[in-house]
């Protein structure tokens, strides 16, 4: 499928777009060439039909070339945003917030990324889920209400930072 009209274009800090060529690059210069060492080797074992080996290479043959599909095709519908031209004075793509929790008084701060590079663990969220939504556009001090599985939650923008 060509990326042309009506195809949506997702966000994504330069950091992110390397990081998707370079596990790309991973795929296609070592796990591919390990993965064929792999299949000739558990070929050479005899009768394919019980060579759990072999069966096993090639299931890893079928997730390899799906992965390499997908961040391919990430990659196509990536657009770069520069971050160094952003103002940190209202939430927008790329910014670091730091929020309250209006219940809790518990601070955290979320960096709003794209969907192919969001990680919760890090702290990254993307801008199409409920927080990241509800945050864009807001300044420091506004108030946001995200739906969450555990109940509405309210949150104040304390920082805003690039």
């Amino acid at each position: 499928m060509k990326a042309g009209v009506g195809m949506q274009k997702f966000p994504i800090t330069k950091e992110g777009y390397e990081k998707l060529k370079k596990d790309l690059e991973y795929l296609k210069t070592v796990s591919v060439p390990e993965n064929i060492r792999d299949i000739e080797e558990a070929r050479g074992h005899g009768d394919l039909s019980e060579n759990a080996e072999y069966a096993a290479a090639k299931e890893k043959q079928s997730f390899i070339h799906g992965k390499i599909a997908e961040i391919e095709n990430n990659l196509a519908l990536s657009n770069v945003i520069d971050l160094e031209d952003l103002s940190s004075e209202k939430v927008v793509f790329g910014a670091k917030v730091e929020v309250e929790d209006a219940d809790t008084n518990d601070t955290i701060e979320y960096q709003l990324v794209g969907p192919f590079e969001s990680d919760i663990s890090k702290n990254r969220i993307s801008v199409t889920s409920p927080i990241g939504k509800a945050l864009i556009g807001k300044i420091i001090g506004d108030q946001i209400s995200v739906k969450t599985p555990g109940g509405i939650r309210e949150f104040i923008i304390v920082d805003i930072s690039i």
